[in-house]
């Protein structure tokens, strides 16, 4: 028997070690006919794309050459067809994991002997631990159970996770399935990921990920505007300094193996034909080792909603030509060849789409017979104990504490016995882990269930469903708490209210859920702990200013296992540690900004968005969050104050004595020092806890024009201290990566002057000078 141990860091602290004794000896399960290359077949063994010790690429083109245009053009779409006369069975791309393998697409399916897999926070809550050792964990586990599932013959080894456009709007039906609104944080987020699916080996694929929806994808159907009509207007400035950062990490950092472009057009023109997007940027720029695939229908829709191309033939020939290489949906198979046929494009054209694909499905294995590491995962492998434990941890981890009055939490079981657990969502399961789930846990933890561990409890769903459409409960629910030793009440959204094709009008609790809290928080003697379940922000300025709701904890949508997870913050067995990944804004907020002005910065009687551009008011701001202890940070070594920069050489292209600046592209930035920054962090309260540590970057405000930034988060590290401990966080500041701003034409630039370095209610200041 072959085992081994794996270990989950919190920074640089151990606090999980998993001990898999799950071993790989479970060959039996291995059920999944194979895709192609059967090593029992005469014909494949003499194949030369199936000979596993020839180089990739020489395999690619050798099957290439041995497929037809008819077949070609049907290797063109998500359910590529089968090629019985080369031993090819037909495959489809599209599955998804965005927190856990979902039937949400058609390549996998629930039932038998995998009856579902193991469901995780939604993204919006796991990214508010800002912890990447967690997040790429995540992505380990999850494709361990998708591998064990292709294996069984039930989903693919392509999957078209994770979502990491910005969250730009706190209306966004689909902000939920987002790391949050700061590109530099949804960039490490999609990188780690993408690292914990695809696995660490630079050729071979664990699984295949996919980053998605490029770009400035962020309304789905607001005001009459929906994303299938939406032209999104986008400077250059905001393109290269937000909508992008996340998907030039995923394919820089992570090495993703695809990328999806989106439904909207981007300056009036589809993203899935804009060659510049596509084919100049994704592949030639960032040299993406992948595919590019559209969203589902999206060639159908530039053709059929949009207009954009004059018949159907010209669509078919933009997109590919544009450096599309699949499409999800069945247009290209049916409209490539009368393309070719017309002479709009060349059936080299759709050998260089069939290189990337199959390229990746070699990477994958999928060509090997039943070779590769993980052919032995099977059954066994879904839903372990373990999995589920990650599942409760990345919960613990994500839930935000939003207000704790008078340090009314925790709740002592002992002297809170009896607790009156109230709301729509109280006593629910599928609402805990929000969209693209598949409805398919292993289990669920109610939290009613969950508080029910600690204490007797009195049960009042107060309204029927969280539309709250009328106070016909409140009566009863006022009695549990006036009975009650504490009350907690579950109120929230759900995907009736935000989901997508789903955005909000406005930020408010739905119906009477305000009413229902307030009524409440009068009725009941002990402490009352609001929870809110929601993707989006909510405005709960009356619950935050009102005396008698002593506590506010924000969980997001935590998953399977949510229910636990809020009971043990309630109770203390865990101290919270989440900070909010975006700003909650209120109401007069969204009243103001229609959700179409894509615009990022503040101007007239435009407030701009999310921390970086936002002037104006908040509800709570990005990266707030309590704990039941108290940490304070100092600097322990003197830091550098002054860097010196240097170009290659000094004309009026590279240094600009107007904005005294240099352009990133210009400057030496291998030669450049990187400052190390020693942050030590002191837990001076009574419980153990887990910090962030947030270092914040504001820019000289010199000659360049346009930036309008407030401050820019540069680097995040994550810490467990013990109560009266001192930690050591060193973040390693580099000006060229760090330091540098977008100016109004897309160019990436290092401000000469004094930056400002945030770190809690620290400061330090970096003078740069031009090395002349």
């Amino acid at each position: 028997m072959s085992c081994n141990n794996r270990e989950l860091l919190i920074g640089n602290k151990v606090v999980v070690t998993f001990v898999f004794l799950l071993c790989l000896v479970h060959s039996s399960e291995s059920l999944r006919p194979l895709f192609a290359c059967d090593s029992a077949n005469e014909l494949t063994r003499t194949l030369r794309f199936c000979q596993v010790n020839i180089p990739v690429r020489v395999r690619v083109q050798d099957l290439i050459g041995r497929v037809t245009l008819q077949e070609k053009i049907r290797l063109l779409v998500n359910n590529a067809a089968a090629v019985p006369r080369l031993g090819i069975g037909g495959y489809e791309w599209w599955s998804e994991a965005l927190h856990g393998v979902s039937d949400v697409g058609p390549g996998a399916k629930f039932g038998g002997a995998f009856p579902g897999a193991t469901s995780f926070p939604q993204v919006i809550t796991t990214a508010a631990s800002f912890n990447q050792s967690l997040w790429e964990e995540i992505g380990r586990v999850v494709s361990d159970e998708a591998r064990a599932m292709y294996n069984g013959g039930v989903a693919g080894l392509t999957y078209w996770s994770p979502n990491v456009n910005i969250l730009r709007d706190p209306r966004w039906g689909r902000g939920q399935e987002t790391p949050g609104e700061d590109p530099v944080v949804v960039g490490k987020y999609a990188a780690s990921y993408v690292r914990g699916l695809q696995g660490n080996g630079p050729n071979r694929l664990k699984v295949a990920a996919c980053c998605k929806h490029y770009t400035a994808y962020d309304l789905d159907n607001w005001n009459g505007v929906d994303r299938f009509h939406f032209n999104a207007k986008v400077t250059q400035q905001d393109l290269e300094d937000t909508y992008n950062v996340p998907f030039r990490a995923c394919v820089y950092d992570g090495n993703v193996a695809s990328v999806m472009c989106s439904y909207n057009q981007v300056n009036g023109k589809p993203t899935c034909a804009d060659e510049n997007l596509l084919k100049n940027t994704i592949r030639g720029q960032w040299q993406l080792n992948g595919y590019i695939v559209s969203d589902c229908d999206s060639v159908d829709v530039f053709f059929n909603q949009q207009h954009y191309t004059a018949t159907p033939e010209e669509a078919a020939a933009a997109s590919i030509k544009a450096g599309l290489d699949l499409d999800c949906g069945p247009f290209l198979a049916i409209f490539t060849e009368g393309a070719v046929k017309k002479g709009l494009l060349t059936e080299n054209d759709i050998n260089l789409a069939l290189t990337n694909t199959i390229t990746v499905q070699m990477r994958l294995g999928m060509f090997d017979g039943n070779l590769g590491p993980y052919a032995n995962l099977g059954p066994r492998d879904v839903c372990t104990p373990i999995h589920q434990h990650l599942a409760l941890e990345a919960a613990h981890q994500g839930i935000v504490l939003l207000k704790n009055d008078g340090r009314s939490l925790p709740l002592s079981p002992t002297r809170h016995r009896t607790v009156a657990v109230i709301g729509p969502n109280s006593d629910v399961t599928e609402t805990m882990i929000g969209n693209y789930a598949g409805w398919k846990a292993c289990a669920y933890t109610t939290p009613l269930q969950g508080i029910s561990k600690y204490a007797r409890t009195l049960h009042q769903a107060g309204c029927s469903g969280v539309a709250c459409a009328g106070n016909q409960g409140f009566g009863a629910a006022e009695m549990a708490a006036r009975e009650a030793d504490a009350t907690v009440l579950v109120m929230g959204l759900d995907q009736s209210i935000e989901a997508e094709t789903r955005d909000r009008t406005g930020l408010l609790l739905p119906g009477y859920q305000q009413d229902l809290v307030t009524h409440v928080a009068q009725a009941s003697k002990g402490p009352v702990i609001l929870v809110l379940m929601s993707g989006g922000p909510i405005d709960v300025s009356f619950a935050k200013n009102n005396a008698r709701v002593a506590a506010i904890i924000w969980a997001g949508y935590p998953g399977q296992a949510g229910g636990a997870a809020i009971a043990d913050i309630i109770f203390g067995a865990v101290n919270p540690g989440g900070k909010l990944p975006m700003t909650w804004y209120p109401q007069d907020y969204v009243v103001k900004v229609p959700m179409t002005l894509m615009a990022m910065r503040a101007s007239g009687d435009y407030p701009g968005r999310t921390y970086r551009f936002y002037k104006g008011p908040v509800v709570f701001p990005f990266g707030f969050g309590l704990s039941y202890t108290t940490f304070t940070h100092s600097l322990a070594q003197n830091p550098l104050a002054q860097l010196s920069v240097s170009p290659y050489k000094l004309n009026s292209a590279i240094f600009n004595s107007s904005s005294n600046s240099i352009k990133v592209s210009h400057a030496n930035c291998e030669t450049f020092p990187k400052m190390p920054i020693h942050v030590e962090v002191s837990n001076t309260g009574e419980f153990d806890g887990t910090h962030t540590v947030f270092v914040f970057a504001e820019a000289p405000r010199n000659g360049i024009k346009g930036l309008g930034v407030n401050k820019q988060l540069i680097a995040f590290e994550k810490v467990h201290v013990t109560a009266g401990a001192k930690r050591t966080v060193q973040v390693d500041v580099d000006a060229c990566k760090h330091l540098g701003v977008v100016d109004e034409y897309g160019k990436r630039r290092i401000p000469m002057g004094e930056h400002k370095l945030h770190i809690g209610d620290l400061e330090h200041t970096i003078l740069l000078k031009p090395q002349l």
